[in-house]
């Protein structure tokens, strides 16, 4: 950092870009349409492939209505063997499916994300297509972050319940919880040059490969305090779960008397709560990318 440069933390300006975005709720209204316009086609697809697989496989053959709710053990080996059941037409319908939502997940939010970084600040052109380009990198990324973190996860379970004798449940709760915070610091790590790259094709105009690249070429300094909002962003997001958990599970002592209907219309808030808020985290660190570029790069 040059001495010009002014010292600044993470952590104290995010506070700062939390009230910005707070007092412009379009911003929120924007970035909350974009994701639910794609997420509303591709959830009704995913919802039309699960009646043709319970149609094509009945839970009764499954043996769903076998569980043995009184013994854990049994019942853990009930519902192996039904996930294996379905897990041939699961794959097949994947086959199709996946791909589709990857390419309406690259539109949606090239478009989507576009539109918002326009809104938040003057002067920035809206190029969607690169920000599709960039978008389809990131989802790359995720991809193998996630493949990786569900082939060590599965080593974790065959090494601590696959061998005879009594399953070490100590040992996979230690490893789960190890392997998923460490992969919740790689994904820090490795995700904020894809994160920050649309930030640089729109305030710098330039393309998406040459954003991409100058993305990986910010400085130390720079870098850093990327990693930082991307580690604040994830705790906030462990956090938002939990809280809405804790919201969702607040009436159930008094189950009796609120009755289903009730139940049911605290569940949908907390998940309301949770897209909303999840939302505009994802505005605010939007917001934090962009002074931090206004910092570091002006």
């Amino acid at each position: 950092m040059s001495p010009a440069t002014p010292q600044v933390r993470g952590t104290q300006t995010l506070v700062d870009q939390m009230g910005w975005v707070f007092r412009r709720p379009m911003l929120i209204a924007l970035e909350l349409l974009w994701r639910w316009v794609f997420a509303l086609p591709i959830l009704a697809l995913c919802l039309r492939a699960w009646r043709a697989i319970l149609t094509a496989v009945p839970p009764e053959s499954a043996g769903v209505h076998n569980l043995d709710t009184q013994n854990p053990w049994v019942a853990a080996t009930q519902i192996s063997g039904i996930v294996e059941h379905y897990v041939p037409p699961v794959q097949t319908a994947l086959h199709w499916l996946l791909p589709l939502a990857a390419v309406a997940w690259i539109v949606a939010s090239g478009l989507g994300r576009a539109l918002v970084l326009c809104r938040m600040e003057r002067g920035i052109r809206y190029r969607p297509f690169g920000l599709m380009a960039l978008q389809a990198a990131w989802l790359a990324v995720f991809a193998a972050v996630m493949a990786v973190t569900f082939r060590a996860l599965h080593w974790a379970v065959v090494a601590h319940m696959g061998h005879p004798g009594e399953p070490d449940l100590v040992g996979l709760a230690m490893w789960t919880i190890f392997l998923s915070l460490g992969f919740f610091t790689l994904w820090a790590v490795v995700s904020f040059p894809v994160a920050v790259a649309p930030i640089l094709v729109v305030t710098e105009n330039r393309s998406a490969l040459s954003a991409l690249a100058a993305s990986f070429r910010l400085g130390r300094t720079f870098s850093g305090k990327l990693m930082e909002i991307n580690l604040v962003m994830g705790i906030v997001k462990l956090a938002l779960l939990v809280l809405t958990m804790v919201f969702s599970a607040a009436p159930l002592p008094f189950s009796d008397q609120l009755g289903p209907e009730a139940l049911r219309t605290v569940s949908l808030g907390a998940c309301a709560f949770y897209i909303v808020a999840s939302d505009y985290f994802q505005v605010v660190r939007l917001k934090a990318f962009l002074e931090f570029r206004r910092t570091f790069r002006a």
